[in-house]
């Protein structure tokens, strides 16, 4: 098996994965300007891959530059978590990790993400499907010997692997097995160490991301760091070789490795704080050393930068088109002088043009 996750610096700090957020354009400018030691996909739902659903293939998108690289599934159907697999595989994913942690109603409420937290039988049923997947692959498995997906489909994802700069796949050759990883939570109502997250620690997968909150909790109130010292305190004890890393809250390198360091975690992973911010990644923190205007101005380039990459990537392919990079170029400005009033005028583009125009009219550029 090639498991990057033994390569990786002790601790490390990644990127956690974020729905509608972390997709390609965000991966490679994060990846781009401070480098995170592992980046997570958006989760991608496999009861969609497995109906066909060919716009699902765009967010398992990503260049070298991302790498190691991690794709992150969701869902409920164990037979579909098996084919989604083999697909990441075909793709050329470093790593497979399972989202037992969203809390969304349409999620969680549906038995997916966080909602697995009420179903740990399913949950384990899942792990192994996920795990077979990986072992068919590396027996010489492809798209092609996967029932839900049609010669069509499967032309796609191939067509996918190349652009990616990967080489053509030589029917029924062995591959490398790639790790299985999971990001859950601390619990339904309340924390369950000794229950579901010892569950968890005895599926045999090669990492295990904790949320510090519950289901219920969302992302409301602080991430409880002395729990997730809990989880990697229970490893221990169980003699489990399970990486164990912690979520939530962090707001840089420099904290997320003196929390991994504190609790004797594996890494830690940065979610919200990587909001138009990709340096919060630096090790040195040097941004945060610039004059205040130094920094808007650094904050406002990528900013457009981005805008350009995700226009360039994505506005044909979705039809929101430009309005998910609202949000994004929300984020970039917040906490400048006159914020409140730019980020009126930010969120109102529809273009990257229209996004130079009213940075230049601020000076920001």
């Amino acid at each position: 098996m090639k498991n990057f996750w033994h390569d990786l610096p002790q601790p490390f700090v990644g990127l956690a994965p974020m729905d509608g957020i972390t997709d390609q354009p965000l991966r490679q400018i994060v990846a781009r300007y401070a480098r995170p030691d592992v980046i997570f996909t958006e989760f991608i739902n496999v009861e969609g891959l497995c109906h066909n659903v060919s716009r699902l293939l765009e967010p398992l998108r990503y260049d070298q530059a991302q790498r190691p690289i991690v794709a992150q599934l969701y869902g409920k159907t164990p037979k579909f978590f098996q084919q989604s697999t083999i697909l990441a595989a075909q793709l050329g994913f470093d790593g497979v990790d399972i989202n037992m942690g969203c809390p969304s109603k349409t999620v969680a409420g549906g038995g997916g993400g966080a909602g697995l937290i009420k179903n740990p039988d399913l949950a384990v049923k899942i792990i192994k499907a996920v795990q077979q997947g990986v072992q068919d692959w590396a027996d010489g498995a492809d798209c092609r010997e996967c029932p839900d997906f049609s010669d069509k489909f499967c032309k796609l994802v191939e067509q996918q692997r190349l652009e990616s700069g990967l080489n053509r796949l030589n029917k029924n050759s062995q591959h490398d097995a790639i790790p299985v990883s999971v990001k859950t939570r601390l619990g339904r109502d309340k924390p369950e160490v000794d229950t579901w997250i010892k569950t968890l620690l005895t599926t045999n997968i090669t990492a295990l991301t904790v949320h510090g909150r519950t289901l219920k909790q969302g992302y409301t109130g602080q991430a409880d760091w002395e729990l997730i010292g809990q989880v990697a305190q229970l490893a221990k004890k169980l003699r489990s070789s399970v990486k164990i890393i912690g979520n939530g809250d962090l707001q840089s390198y420099q904290h997320g490795v003196e929390l991994a360091k504190k609790y004797k975690l594996a890494g830690t992973l940065i979610g919200r704080a990587a909001q138009g911010n990709p340096f919060v990644f630096q090790q040195d923190n040097s941004i945060n050393n610039l004059p205040a205007s130094a920094k808007a101005k650094i904050l406002a380039e990528v900013a457009l930068e981005h805008a350009r990459l995700y226009e360039k990537s994505l506005v044909n392919k979705k039809k929101s088109g430009f309005f998910p990079m609202r949000k994004h170029l929300a984020w970039y400005i917040k906490g400048l002088p006159q914020a409140k009033e730019i980020r009126m005028r930010l969120v109102r583009t529809n273009s990257s043009q229209e996004v130079e125009e009213i940075l230049r009219q601020c000076n920001l550029i």
